[in-house]
């Protein structure tokens, strides 16, 4: 996107009227409120529902099996990110690549709200997975759209922004998962798809008036030969797919093994082509070269962070349902329940964080700064979690505080990287691939629960203690390296802070 374009762009939105920010981040706040409520109220039941016995109204899968589906499944959201942020850049542009998005979410949270079986939750989980793919990058990127490049609220408005999607992501676990674990589980799978239906309402009605231009450019688009050609790609590439899958079952090659070491490989690959077409690009410029270079590093720290932050829906939350005393205090407390530790600490301190960076100004850390905080806070949430197994063993139920500890621990990292994370890659974008930088940014996420998808075999009641610790050690080493080369990345970014 050109900066008349950006100029215009910026021009076309009201700069106050929410919070003292533009007055379309109200829009895409609570957009992703109730896309996010959607989908961690369905993410704090799923692993239950799949584990669970029929009797109990589950699946009756495989526990360890369970959590490798829910690493990859939340792989594969994040890596679906790429088909809608290309379709954003070269098709849609940003806006209705959201609008169809929460539809196809909202189908995903329909189909599981109906009994079925294996076959209906992994055709709703590739609905969601599309949905997801398409909303989340370019919602995100659209709030890149509302401010200039030299805004100071950027990074605040961000923090904002973040604050939304903990809030949903907070509120729908108390609802969606007290009704799927006390009542039903579809009829919490239900509530979540209502939630979708209300942010795309809430989207249509306000877009216009809110957002002006922001999200309607198509960054790249497809000239009519490219139209052609690519459409013909698509259609061969997924016949040729299909046949493989179909083969694959018949000879019993395509089992869970096979598709989580696949999803493995695809993990680490995207990342590497996604940036070497990036920087070969004629479209790119020099500027935008070192900028990516310098994006690699914060990327791989990414990956780092996620690969324990998203362990909260795995790990953790069979943590919670088998090592935790959950009669405390007088209440009988759910496993779903501590899935709204996360957002609730966020939603506490994302203002402050938001509050600070502004008041720091110029004197703020710098980005890959930011960063290696992130890493060092996530590597020690990790290190509270292996206390009181250390301290107690790992048979006995443990207090359900040391949750609570880890939890906010490795919120302080979140805050530090995340919000910090999606405004740097509105910065450090190449102008012909801004929607796609982003959905790059996703990929952080993916290759992490893809990596978590091969690593969550050897956590057992033995291995507790290692598990925790090796994984929080390796986490706090990299965080210190990256702090150590922070000024020599800084000097790739070329003014952008």
């Amino acid at each position: 996107m050109t900066n008349e374009n950006r100029q215009k762009i910026v021009a076309s939105v009201p700069q106050k009227g929410f919070f003292g920010h533009p007055k379309g981040l109200f829009t895409l706040f609570f957009t992703e409120f109730w896309e996010r409520f959607s989908y961690y109220g369905m993410k704090a039941i799923l692993l239950f529902y799949m584990y669970y016995e029929v009797t109990k109204g589950g699946l009756g899968i495989d526990k360890n099996t369970a959590m490798a589906v829910m690493s990859i499944y939340g792989s594969l959201v994040y890596m679906s990110g790429i088909i809608g942020g290309w379709l954003a850049d070269r098709v849609l542009g940003t806006s209705r690549a959201v609008f169809f998005g929460g539809i196809f979410i909202m189908l995903g949270h329909i189909v599981l709200a109906l009994p079925g079986n294996l076959t209906m939750l992994f055709i709703s989980m590739v609905l969601i997975v599309l949905g997801t793919g398409l909303l989340k990058p370019n919602v995100s990127s659209i709030v890149g759209e509302i401010y200039s490049l030299e805004d100071h609220r950027r990074d605040a408005g961000f923090s904002i922004f973040y604050m939304g999607i903990n809030l949903g992501a907070f509120i729908s676990p108390l609802i969606v998962g007290e009704v799927g674990m006390k009542h039903d589980f579809h009829l919490g799978f239900g509530l979540a798809g209502i939630g979708m239906f209300i942010g795309l309402i809430m989207f249509v009605l306000t877009k216009k008036k809110n957002l002006g231009l922001a999200g309607t450019h198509v960054a790249n688009p497809l000239s009519n030969d490219e139209k052609k050609k690519v459409y013909t790609i698509i259609g061969i590439s997924a016949v040729i797919l299909a046949v493989i899958i179909v083969i694959a079952i018949m000879m019993g090659a395509l089992t869970f093994d096979s598709f989580i070491a696949l999803v493995g490989i695809l993990g680490v690959t995207l990342p590497i082509i996604y940036f070497t077409v990036m920087y070969r690009s004629q479209k790119t410029t020099d500027v935008e070269r070192s900028h990516l270079l310098a994006y690699i590093p914060l990327f791989i720290a990414a990956v780092m962070f996620w690969a324990i932050q998203e362990q909260g829906s795995t790990i953790l939350a069979n943590f919670a349902d088998e090592r935790t005393q959950l009669n405390f205090a007088g209440f009988k407390l759910s496993p779903a329940l501590f899935q709204s530790l996360n957002p609730l600490f966020i939603i506490t301190l994302a203002p402050v964080f938001a509050w600070f960076w502004v008041k720091l100004g110029k004197r703020q850390p710098t980005i890959p700064q930011k960063f290696s905080l992130g890493l060092l806070f996530a590597g020690l949430s990790f290190l509270v979690i292996l206390i009181p197994g250390y301290l107690a063993g790992t048979d006995a139920l443990v207090s359900p505080l040391w949750l609570v500890l880890s939890n906010f621990v490795v919120v302080l990292g979140e805050l530090c990287l995340s919000p910090v994370g999606l405004s740097a890659t509105t910065k450090l974008a190449p102008a012909a691939f801004s929607a796609q930088t982003m959905s790059l940014w996703f990929l952080s996420n993916a290759a992490a629960q893809a990596l978590n998808a091969q690593i969550v075999k050897f956590y057992t009641p033995e291995t507790e203690i290692l598990y925790f610790g090796v994984i929080g050690c390796a986490s706090i080493v990299l965080g210190i390296l990256l702090f150590l080369f922070a000024p020599k990345i800084q000097s790739f970014i070329k003014g952008v802070r």
